[in-house]
């Protein structure tokens, strides 16, 4: 949605600023939990059909006050996005690739019926509330300051259209590293039973619509020793998503031979991730070094259990935000388990060498160890 003008759309230059009368201790990194703390302060901007976006407010983090009606509580009027603020070593801030959180919560928030904003704005109030949580951003290697921007329907109505007013706002969360002491392959459930998303649906948009009912199979998954799903579709069991990552397989192509890093086409059914289009463009500017070609081609577990049964599966991996990269080492389908290597020049080894150099060359990005397009300065 870049470069596209946005009407009545909020001004950063319009931000107003209440800060809290009294802030909280800081917590030691030893208890950083995923989501559970909170900063000082939050971002505030309303809409309305009538008078549009209001001027954005950084108030103290507080709870929200809506009528029971509220469409968001009856018809899932709600998208969210989630992005980090990174400490470098010369203690400034950064943000990794911005532009394309907020690109995606626009097309989420449209796709929903609700209202859209200039990107630039909501980064540059970001990037004032960032300075104002300053203390929040761990400054240590693998920590960071965790952002989840969030569009919700507030009009108090039981009637089901686009609603008239809506509500943006922005809470911040400190959190430690995903893997606290290394990698940790996890094992993935794959299932025909469950869906995850379906042509023309919203399985591309970043709605909390797509999240609550996958909670269940993956509740189901554990129950049997694996940690995720693996989420297929339609009759040739089409590979998706892994849990809520983008998923990665690095093989031997079986007609030509070379080494691929494959991952699913933007077919409407997968999530456009931040880390799955950093890592296309990573791994294509290394081509000529890795000699690993970066493809976007459908994936069937007809082609997995092929390539594990010839050998030619070299690594496996989820990508997100959350760990960017998540190593994958065990599949279970239709009542077998497939074993995915991980480095076979180290047995102890979690994580193969090109989800090594992967996970690697995006943190050096994040924390400005290395200049990059991808990092901006806050």
């Amino acid at each position: 949605m870049a470069g596209k003008t946005y009407q009545k759309t909020f001004s950063a230059k319009d931000l107003l600023i209440n800060p809290c009368k009294q802030t909280k201790p800081l917590l030691e990194e030893s208890e950083l939990v995923f989501g559970k703390n909170f900063t000082d302060h939050m971002i505030s901007v309303e809409w309305d059909a009538e008078n549009g976006w209001s001027a954005p407010l950084i108030k103290p983090y507080g709870k929200l006050e809506l009528e029971p009606s509220a469409v968001v509580f009856h018809y899932g009027f709600e998208c969210f996005e989630g992005m980090k603020a990174y400490k470098d070593a010369e203690g400034r801030t950064r943000l990794f690739r911005p532009e394309m959180n907020m690109d995606r919560l626009n097309t989420s928030s449209a796709r929903l019926g609700m209202p859209t904003f200039d990107p630039e704005e909501l980064i540059n109030v970001i990037a004032q509330f960032l300075r104002i949580e300053d203390r929040w951003v761990p400054s240590k290697r693998g920590y960071s300051l965790y952002l989840r921007p969030t569009i919700i329907g507030t009009q108090s109505s039981l009637g089901v259209r686009a609603p008239d007013s809506a509500l943006l706002f922005v809470i911040a969360s400190p959190v430690g590293p995903y893997y606290s002491t290394g990698f940790n392959a996890v094992s993935l459930m794959a299932s025909t039973q469950y869906v995850r998303a379906w042509p023309n649906g919203t399985g591309d948009s970043k709605v909390g619509g797509n999240y609550a009912p996958c909670v269940k199979p993956q509740a189901e998954a554990l129950a049997q020793g694996y940690q995720q799903n693996l989420w297929l579709f339609g009759p040739d069991n089409q590979v998706t998503e892994a849990g809520t990552m983008n998923f990665f397989m690095l093989w031997e192509n079986p007609n030509t031979g070379r080494r691929e890093l494959v991952t699913p086409p933007l077919n409407g059914l997968i999530l456009p991730g931040v880390t799955r289009n950093s890592i296309l463009e990573l791994v294509k500017s290394w081509e000529h070094t890795t000699g690993i070609y970066m493809c976007e081609e459908n994936i069937t577990m007809a082609d997995i259990l092929q390539a594990s049964q010839e050998n030619r599966i070299i690594e496996m991996f989820g990508a997100g935000t959350a760990c960017i990269v998540s190593p994958i080492k065990r599949i279970g389908f239709n009542g077998m388990d497939i074993h995915i290597p991980l480095d076979p020049s180290n047995p102890e080894s979690q994580a193969g060498p090109l989800t090594k150099q992967i996970n690697d060359a995006i943190m050096d990005i994040q924390y400005g160890v290395v200049k990059h397009p991808f990092s901006r300065l806050i």
